[in-house]
C-alpha cells in the first residue's frame, strides 16, 4: 500500500513509523542518543546525533517497507519545541543544540517579567516568557556573548537542522515550530520587533515561515520523495490521538506531561496560562505542558524503595519497582488522608509559567507512608494539569473528552486520579507513537489524502473510557484551589532558600511530551 513516513525528532531518540491512509501502522523503528549535562541547569544535545538519526530512521523504515512491498509516496516531519543552535549559512551547525529543557536563561526570564513586558509577549507570540523558549535563550547569549550572537549567519532549532540534511531548498521553518519560538507573532505572521531586540537578534538570521502543509523534496541520495515539513510534536500528537474535534482534548502522560486541545484561531488567555502553537494555519492548539509526571514517581522510587520488603524485589527494575509503587500507593485514600503535594521536582512551567519552582510536602505527619507521598504526588501531578484545563474553561473552550497517551497511562492508579482531577472519561489510544503518527496523518492532508483532519479521531482506536468517580472529583475540585495558593505562596520562601542555598540543578533528562512517552514537550 502506499505510505507516508513520519519522523519525529525528540530529546533522547528519534522515532520514524510509516502509515497508510488507514491510519495503521506498517513500520516502526527508533534511534536514541544521549542528552548532554555539561553543567547544572544545562541541556544540550549533539546536533550530528539528531542529524544522523533523523537519516537513520528514514533509511531503516524505507528498507522496512520495501520489504514488505509497501511504496513510501512522502516523508514528513516532526520536531521538538523550543530547541535553540546557532548554523553557518548553508545550514550547518556550530555548536551543541540547546534543549527546551536548559534553565540558564533563568535570569533573562525575570528581567523580561520585571519590566512589563512578558505579558505583551506571550499575547502575541502564543509563547509564555520561559527559560525554555529561544527567546530568552538568545537573550542570556546577548547578555553573555554578544559577539558570538551577532557573528552567527543564522539561528535555528531542530527543524531547520534536520531540513539542512535531508533538504536542499530554501533555509525555511514551519509555522508550528515558529510559534513556538517566542519570537514570531502568530497574529501578523512575522517575526517581533520587540522579541527581536530582546534577543539582540536581527530578521535575517531567522529562516522564512511557511506553512506546515508545505511540500519540499528530500535531496536525491535520500530518494527525492516528496518532504512534508511538518510539525511541533505537541500539535501533531493532538492529531496523532485524533483529539482535534472541538470538545477533545490530549493529555500525555509520560516522564512529563502535557494536556492540549485544538481551535480554530491563535488563542492567548488573558491570564496568561496557555500557550498556543500552530497544527496548520486555521487549527490551532492551545494548553499546557508540566515538568513532573512519571518522573516523580522514579524519584519516589529512587528515594522511598530501601527496603522494599516483597518476594522478588531484589530483582526488579526502576520500571517494576514504579509499578510495584503505584500498587501500593493505590491502596491510600483519595486526597492521601491529609497529605498535599507539590510535585515540582523539576521546576515548573504550566500554568503559572514561573521559573525556580521547588516541590514540598504539606499536611504530613507521623501515620503517612511510603504509599501516601506517592499517592499525593500522583494527585499533584493530576491537579496540575487539571488547573490547565481549568484556564480552557475560564476561555469558553468545553472539553468533554479526553484521549491519553504516555507510559504513565499503564497504571491504573494514574488514569483512575486523572479522570477524577480532570472530572473528564479518560480514554487511552491504542496506538505507541502518537506523535510520529500525526506527522504521517499531516503528510497526508499535505497530499490531498485527508482533506479533513478531524477525521483523524475515526482513524485512532482507544480504548474503553475510565469514568472519574463522582466523589473523588468533588474532593480533587476542593482541594485544587490549595494547591495553587500553596504555590504561589511558596514562592518568596523558596527564593530565599536558593539565596542561603543555592541549589545544584538538574535538568530534565526524559524525551520531548509525545503521543508515545511523554517526557518535552510542551
Amino acid at each position: 500500500m502506499d505510505v507516508v513516513i513520519g519522523i519525529d525528532t525528540g530529546t533522547t531518540a528519534t522515532k520514524a513509523i510509516a502509515a497508510g491512509a488507514d491510519g495503521r501502522l506498517r513500520a516502526q523503528t527508533s534511534v536514541h542518543y544521549p542528552l548532554s549535562v555539561p553543567a547544572p541547569g544545562r541541556a544540550e544535545l549533539d546536533p550530528k546525533h539528531l542529524v544522523d538519526a533523523a537519516v537513520k530512521a528514514l533509511t531503516d523504515v524505507t528498507a522496512a517497507c520495501r520489504e514488505q512491498g509497501d511504496r513510501v509516496v512522502a516523508v514528513s516531519l516532526s520536531a521538538f519545541l523550543h530547541g535553540l543552535v546557532p548554523m553557518d549559512g548553508n545550514g550547518a551547525p556550530l555548536g551543541p543544540l540547546i534543549t527546551w529543557a536548559d534553565g540558564r536563561a533563568g535570569g533573562q526570564c525575570d528581567e523580561i517579567i520585571a519590566s512589563g513586558r512578558a505579558k505583551g509577549l506571550h499575547a502575541r507570540t502564543g509563547t509564555p516568557v520561559h527559560p525554555m523558549s529561544p527567546l530568552t535563550k538568545l537573550a542570556w547569549w546577548r547578555a553573555n556573548d554578544p559577539a558570538t550572537l551577532r557573528g552567527t549567519p543564522r539561528w535555528g532549532g531542530v527543524k531547520e537542522l534536520v531540513l539542512a540534511a535531508l533538504t536542499d531548498e530554501a533555509f525555511l521553518l514551519d509555522l508550528s515550530v515558529a510559534s513556538g519560538t517566542g519570537l514570531y507573532d502568530i497574529h501578523s505572521r512575522q517575526w517581533d520587533p520587540e522579541a527581536l531586540e530582546i534577543a539582540g537578534a536581527k530578521e535575517g538570521q531567522f529562516a522564512q515561515v511557511v506553512p506546515t502543509t508545505t511540500i519540499l523534496k528530500l535531496k536525491p541520495e535520500l530518494g527525492g520523495l516528496p518532504l512534508v515539513i511538518g510539525a511541533a510534536d505537541g500539535p501533531l500528537a493532538n492529531l496523532g490521538l485524533g483529539a482535534t474535534p472541538a470538545g477533545v482534548a490530549a493529555v500525555s502522560l509520560g516522564t512529563s506531561g502535557a494536556l492540549r486541545t485544538v481551535v480554530d484561531r491563535p488563542t492567548v488567555d488573558a491570564d496568561g496560562r496557555l500557550f498556543c502553537y500552530a497544527l496548520t494555519e486555521d487549527r490551532w492548539v492551545i494548553g499546557g505542558a508540566v515538568n513532573n509526571a512519571g518522573s516523580v514517581v522514579r524519584w519516589a522510587g529512587q528515594s522511598f524503595a530501601s527496603g522494599f520488603e516483597r518476594p522478588g524485589a531484589e530483582g526488579e527494575d526502576a520500571d517494576e519497582r514504579d509499578a510495584a509503587l503505584l500498587v501500593e500507593a493505590q491502596g491510600v485514600a483519595p486526597g492521601s488522608d491529609g497529605l498535599l503535594c507539590l510535585p515540582y521536582l523539576l521546576g515548573e512551567r504550566a500554568p503559572w509559567w514561573r521559573a525556580g519552582m521547588r516541590g514540598a510536602y504539606l499536611g504530613l505527619r507521623r501515620e503517612h507512608g511510603r504509599a501516601h507521598l506517592v499517592r499525593a504526588a500522583v494527585e499533584g501531578v493530576c491537579q496540575q494539569l487539571a488547573l490547565v484545563r481549568d484556564s480552557f474553561a475560564t476561555e469558553g473552550f468545553a472539553v468533554t473528552e479526553v484521549r491519553a497517551t504516555g507510559g504513565s497511562t499503564a497504571s491504573e492508579l494514574w488514569v483512575g486520579v486523572l479522570a477524577a482531577a480532570l472530572d473528564l472519561p479518560v480514554a487511552i489510544a491504542d496506538t505507541p507513537e502518537g506523535t510520529a503518527l500525526g506527522a504521517c496523518l499531516l503528510g497526508l492532508h499535505a497530499l490531498g489524502e485527508l482533506p479533513d483532519l478531524d477525521h483523524a479521531a475515526a482513524l485512532i482506536a482507544i480504548g474503553e473510557p475510565t469514568r472519574p468517580d463522582p466523589e473523588n472529583a468533588a474532593l480533587y475540585a476542593k482541594l485544587r484551589p490549595l494547591v495553587e495558593k500553596a504555590a504561589l505562596s511558596t514562592m518568596d520562601i523558596v527564593r530565599e532558600l536558593d539565596r542561603l542555598a543555592p541549589p545544584v540543578e538538574t535538568p530534565v533528562t526524559a524525551g520531548h511530551v509525545d503521543g508515545a512517552t511523554g517526557g518535552e514537550k510542551a
